[in-house]
């Protein structure tokens, strides 16, 4: 299972990392996601991985 929000479908973001003398070499920003249990469309509870983000404004509901 990917990490990514299951709500507004955030994932890790990547870019470079800049030494003081200008090397560049990947990396990885990883998301802020909480593994969770929630009450889908359905009505059933699900464990998925869902953003801080989505938590604190109350986009799912937890079971």
């Amino acid at each position: 299972m990917a990490r990514r929000c299951y709500v507004t479908g955030k994932k890790a973001m990547s870019g470079n990392n800049v030494s003081h003398s200008h090397r560049k070499t990947r990396r990885k920003w990883g998301v802020n996601v909480q593994k969770v249990r929630i009450i889908d469309e359905n009505g059933k509870p699900k464990r998925v991985y869902v953003s801080a983000k989505a938590l604190k404004s109350g986009k799912v509901t937890r079971a």
